[in-house]
């Protein structure tokens, strides 16, 4: 195979914006297409310890952004736990988020191109793709299309199986608390993020299990319980990966002259839905791959980074969310653990933050299992029987 010297990006979101400014500024020469450059998605746009620790821009770049101490979590009867994160999520817009990464790339040296690919051809010694009424060839393309492309021969479309479904409104609010509430039956969530001026109040849950009406009612429910005004509110729509464990192990990647990232490659964790980390990460590490000469290496270097956690995380998901632990649900069980053990808290802190691993959560949960139940019990004592928990104090 010839060096590969000039790459075609499809799609300009964090994946495709990540790879190619680091190619370019590794001297290659790279064109980014994408039909509608920085817009909008309803997601909460939110970055955790993880992101913010691999791309240390995302906390001192100029441009509007909300940081997140507290978190506010809803069981499916009502119950709500707040958790204080020692390390906050940073939130952005992701018309924004998307502008900056892109405005990175354009400045590295990338030609964005403001067009709708139609069509890949990769069975040449050069990929070609058609776009803006002509046709283009490079020794590479790299697909950052998003989970429903279909623009690869080689690759099949995601299954609804993989996918879930995301409603949205943007409320002009000011809040400085993010939302998570779980519903009984959900393979999904809703939640309400802060961002710079409004709110991104949206669900998501698995599209092969739920359809756009349910959802629908589930959002409006919500935004009537949380006392929400939709005055001049937008809704959105969009499609996610939500990667089964098989589908992480079979997908195929990449090719001779092509490869994918981000959530065209279904890089996505399936317990809490978060994307931007791995689709920057995914279009990094293949540009390093691209920079070594080697980009048949680049599964083995997403092995290495992160798809053993995403694939525990894909073991986890339906236990999570349809599990029993104590006869309960496990989203109920964990969020009333959460308002009465502080040492619970810390760690359910630590998950929403990104500093806790799937690799030793098990560990830890099963490991302060006693301390957890001692302090529930405590404190329902203390609830139940106030007199004895003042003369308690008294003492």
């Amino acid at each position: 195979m010839s060096p590969v010297r000039n790459i075609a990006i499809l799609g300009g979101g964090p994946a495709g914006a990540t790879c190619g400014e680091r190619l370019s500024r590794a001297g290659f020469q790279v064109t980014i297409y994408d039909e509608h450059l920085a817009w909008e998605k309803p997601c909460g746009g939110g970055l955790t310890q993880k992101a913010l620790a691999a791309f240390p821009f995302l906390v001192s770049s100029p441009v509007p952004k909300k940081p997140i101490n507290n978190v506010e979590l809803i069981s499916s009867d009502g119950k709500r736990a707040r958790l204080r994160l020692d390390w906050p999520i940073i939130i952005y817009a992701r018309k924004v988020l998307n502008g900056l990464l892109l405005d990175r790339a354009t400045e590295a040296g990338c030609d964005v191109v403001r067009a709708r690919v139609t069509r890949v051809e990769t069975d040449g010694p050069r990929a070609r793709l058609e776009a803006a009424g002509g046709w283009h060839e490079a020794d590479f393309v790299v697909i950052a299309a998003g989970a429903r492309n279909s623009l690869l021969p080689a690759t099949e479309p995601l299954p609804p199986e993989d996918l879930e479904l995301t409603l949205g409104y943007y409320i002009p609010v000011e809040s400085d608390l993010m939302k998570v509430k779980f519903v009984k039956g959900l393979q999904g969530y809703l939640w309400s993020f802060p961002r710079p001026g409004h709110l991104s109040v949206g669900i998501c849950a698995n599209m092969a299990k739920h359809v756009s009406r349910e959802l629908r009612k589930l959002l409006d429910s919500f935004v009537t319980e949380e006392k929400l005004d939709l005055e001049g509110a937008e809704l959105y729509s969009h499609v996610l990966p939500s990667p089964r464990r098989q589908t992480l192990r079979q997908r195929s990647v990449v090719g001779e002259n092509w490869a994918l990232v981000g959530d065209a490659a279904a890089w996505v964790d399936p317990v809490t839905g978060e994307g931007i980390y791995y689709a920057m990460r995914s279009g990094e590490i293949l540009a390093e791959a691209l920079i070594a000469g080697a980009p048949a290496e680049y599964p083995a270097r997403i092995q290495t980074a992160f798809r053993e956690e995403l694939e525990r995380a894909a073991k986890l998901s339906p236990l999570f969310y349809h599990g029993k632990f104590l006869g309960g649900a496990v989203t109920t069980r964990m969020i009333a653990f959460a308002r009465h053990s502080p040492t619970f808290r810390q760690m359910l802190a630590d998950v929403f933050a990104g500093s806790q691993s799937y690799r030793t959560l098990k560990a830890r949960l099963w490991g302060q299992l006693g301390v957890t139940l001692a302090e529930t019990a405590g404190s329902l004592l203390r609830k139940h029987n106030p007199a004895q928990s003042e003369l308690k104090a008294e003492a």
